[in-house]
């Protein structure tokens, strides 16, 4: 109790918040490393997964290969790049989140486009779309739901290990934690961890409303929404 009753004192004494060291500056940086490696991870992982998917070739080695990175410890390929980049920038952070971020993407994504319905597909195609028509009226409408929840996972992930970030010396909230080890502050520590799986929590929330914001499907019935709503008929289960 005196860890967790010291913890929100440290939380709610302002000058933890403020300066370089304090709670917001920390913040800003835990986010810049997250959103960073999210973005490049999406622009890397996401379209070559839904095009294999979509082709319905070599995603299963795809998947498999991302999948090896998931048994590479995360902290283990910080320190190596961290020696091959040097330390002079925030690269070696950001490319071991990516390759973190990705395996989720991939397998969710890919996954989601082969089992969009295949009747509805083959449907849509007897009506004569194209293969772009398909991809991006049929398909990825249907996947949507898997292929967010690779992202939303991927998103997870990365705030929560981006903490390891500062035990390689760089920045985040990692470093309240770390700082209060040094010190041999408990209330620090517990402070540093509340921080982190709050900011996860309050990740995983605004994607799940994003999810249902986003949706395609949620408009299907909508009169005259999309083309896609027109095949209602069809999609409805």
């Amino acid at each position: 109790m005196n860890a967790i009753s010291g913890a929100w004192d440290w939380l709610t004494t302002g000058a933890n918040w403020s300066g370089t060291d304090g709670v917001l500056h920390r913040l800003a940086e835990h986010l810049f490393f997250s959103g960073a490696s999210l973005g490049i991870a999406l622009v890397l992982g996401l379209p070559v997964a839904i095009v294999l998917g979509h082709y319905g070739k070599g995603g299963a080695l795809a998947v498999n290969i991302s999948n090896v990175g998931r048994a590479i410890p995360t902290f283990a390929v910080l320190t190596l790049l961290l020696i091959a980049i040097g330390s002079g920038s925030n690269w070696p952070v950001i490319v071991a989140l990516v390759l973190f971020a990705v395996p989720p993407l991939i397998t969710n994504a890919y996954v989601g486009m082969r089992q969009a319905d295949r009747d509805v597909v083959e449907a849509a195609r007897g009506m004569g779309m194209t293969d772009r028509q398909l991809l991006f009226r049929i398909e990825l409408p249907l996947a949507f739901p898997l292929i967010w929840t690779g992202i939303r996972s991927a998103a997870v992930q990365i705030v929560a290990t981006a903490t390891l970030a500062a035990m390689a010396g760089f920045g985040g909230l990692g470093r309240i934690i770390t700082a209060g080890f040094n010190r041999q502050i408990t209330a620090q520590v517990v402070a540093g961890a509340v921080l982190v799986a709050a900011l996860a929590l309050l990740v995983e929330g605004v994607f799940l409303v994003l999810q249902k914001l986003l949706d395609p499907m949620r408009r299907r019935n909508r009169p005259g929404a999309t083309e896609l709503s027109g095949m209602s008929g069809v999609l409805n289960p």
